[in-house]
């Protein structure tokens, strides 16, 4: 399947174009020098992993989201809310990687779970220019030794592999005592990839990322934000990956980072999406969505301009309630939590702040925080 590129700087995209371009790059500088940019680039995660289900046609609610990051879910987790999290772990390893390492055969495999398949097929040739190979392999390996059940997992790979040769050997047990005339046994040849049982056979991942990947080097010669924006739409029509096609939104702000528009983070571009309507982003004219997608870029640049004013002045706020405080007070440590998260809850607070549950209310009182969820039990509190 081939992305056609038909005259990529129409003059109906420029005024799209000129806007995206330059929020983006008021957002950038000012989340690179902003007091309050950790705090803008932590809440973005969460806010953006919520948008991309939104942009799907699901409902997640943050606060749901915050607790079960915290391992500290009110209830049982639903489906949409597991997919809500992993949106949030490929947003956060986007942030740790290095910027192009996304947009390499490496990065791609490892984002949709087939690390063990690059070296098994040959891509375009578009890693060196981004990224040697070190760099990713360097990055699974931290991941390996931070995974805290890895032992135990290894564990459960030994027994399974003992099973394993258990099983063969009584098969062959078994087709030695079977007369000749039977025909061998013929083990039944698994699907690759992920969950194979849920797989179509006539989609191909691989070749379909390989498609995509093709239309790297013409969105490089254009403008970054008009570059992401094919880049978006050439994802939307190929749709290389069935059960992971929010990974698309993900790769418009890490290719963005790449280029250097967005160098601070990584745009939370579900969020200015979801503000678009849903026929100028799935019209059959290829125009208006290239300028749907512009405008969410837009628009993603301008509520990120105004949730660092509100944390902004939200943090002068809260400081002026801890004003001539003792230097051991936790107030300060909430201040940062609270700015970090959407919501925080007395369970948060009271393991990020190792004060009790009790405690944590005192100090949620004295900072003045607001309550968000208006429930009498599992009450969360953030900032507007």
């Amino acid at each position: 399947m081939r992305y056609e590129i038909l005259d990529p700087l129409h003059p109906s995209l420029l005024p799209a174009l000129i806007a995206a371009e330059d929020g983006l790059a008021r957002l950038d500088e000012r989340a690179a020098r902003h007091a309050v940019a950790e705090g803008f680039r932590e809440r973005g995660q969460f806010f953006d992993a919520v948008a991309a289900l939104w942009v799907a046609g699901e409902l997640v609610h943050v606060e749901d989201l915050v607790l079960h990051d915290s391992h500290m879910d009110a209830r049982a987790p639903s489906h949409e809310l597991t997919i809500a999290h992993a949106v949030l772990r490929a947003r956060r390893r986007l942030e740790l990687a290095e910027p192009g390492w996304a947009l390499s055969v490496n990065g791609l495999d490892a984002l949709r779970g087939e690390q063990g398949g690059s070296a098994e097929k040959k891509g375009p040739d578009f890693d060196a220019r981004r990224q040697d190979a070190t760099g990713s392999t360097e990055f699974a390996d931290e991941d390996a030794e931070e995974n805290p059940l890895a032992h135990e997992f290894a564990e459960l790979d030994a027994a399974l592999a003992r099973s394993r040769r258990l099983l063969e050997s009584h098969r062959e047990s078994l087709a030695e005592a079977e007369p000749a005339s039977q025909p061998p046994f013929r083990e039944r040849q698994e699907a690759k990839g992920q969950l194979g049982l849920v797989f179509e056979e006539d989609w191909d991942e691989a070749s379909r990322l390989d498609a995509w990947r093709t239309v790297l080097p013409t969105a490089d010669q254009m403008p970054a934000t008009l570059g992401a924006a094919i880049l978006f739409d050439a994802w939307e029509r190929i749709e290389p990956l069935r059960r992971q096609h929010w990974l698309g939104a993900l790769l418009v702000g890490a290719y963005l980072r790449f280029r250097g528009k967005t160098a601070s983070h990584v745009l939370a571009f579900n969020m200015g999406l979801k503000t678009i309507r849903h026929d100028r982003r799935r019209s059959k004219d290829r125009l208006t969505r290239l300028n749907a997608f512009l405008d969410a870029m837009a628009a993603t640049a301008d509520l990120g301009l105004k949730e660092l004013d509100r944390l902004s002045l939200a943090r002068t706020q809260m400081e002026i309630r801890i004003k001539d405080r003792r230097s051991n007070s936790n107030l300060p440590g909430l201040i940062e939590l609270v700015l970090s998260r959407p919501i925080v809850s007395t369970a948060l607070i009271s393991r990020q702040l190792g004060v009790t549950p009790r405690g944590a209310l005192n100090l949620v009182r004295e900072l003045g925080l607001r309550e968000m969820t208006g429930r009498g039990r599992y009450r969360g509190w953030g900032v507007l």
